[in-house]
């Protein structure tokens, strides 16, 4: 049986970096990185979290036009990588009264992550691109390792500070 021509995967960690945010991407045999900038970063954090915002970003304002039109996203997939560029396509369906059409868009994978996030839907990845990234299980899984170690140290801290404030009184 051929392999398959795209595999399904999800956001498995997104952590800050000095220039903006990396997004562990992956599925039981492998995670690999894709490098975002920090507004969508946070955006995709956002929409893990299912944060509430005061006011729409643009991702928001996005899914409000989608179903204003009638269209929703079918599924997004990273198509494509060249010298650690990532590309992607989000398809998108709308039905009405004149029938079914079907667009394919050029998109961010940053962007396509948020949507498929946010709407639900299937975050896929070409095999050609999974193939071709490098394996960084180990590293997010040593990342995380360090901030549940850190989150323990800062636990620990609040609680000498505690104690150093009690025997004050």
């Amino acid at each position: 049986m051929p392999a398959a021509p795209v595999l399904p995967v999800v956001v498995k960690g997104v952590m800050p970096t000095a220039n903006g945010c990396a997004v562990f991407l992956g599925n039981d045999d492998k995670t690999f990185v894709i490098y975002v900038d920090h507004f969508v970063g946070n955006a995709i954090r956002m929409s893990i979290d299912g944060v509430k915002k005061e006011r729409p970003l643009t991702h928001d304002l996005i899914a409000h036009i989608l179903t204003g039109l009638g269209a929703r996203v079918e599924h997004v997939v990273i198509n494509a990588v060249q010298e650690s560029t990532f590309f992607a396509r989000v398809l998108l369906v709308m039905e009405n009264e004149l029938g079914r059409k079907i667009v394919e868009l050029d998109a961010r994978p940053s962007d396509s992550i948020v949507l498929a996030i946010q709407h639900q839907r299937p975050l896929l990845v070409a095999r050609a691109v999974f193939d071709s990234v490098e394996d960084m299980t180990e590293i997010l899984e040593r990342v995380q390792q360090q901030a549940a170690a850190q989150s323990d140290d800062d636990d620990d801290g609040d609680d000498e500070d505690e104690d150093y404030e009690e025997d004050q009184k």
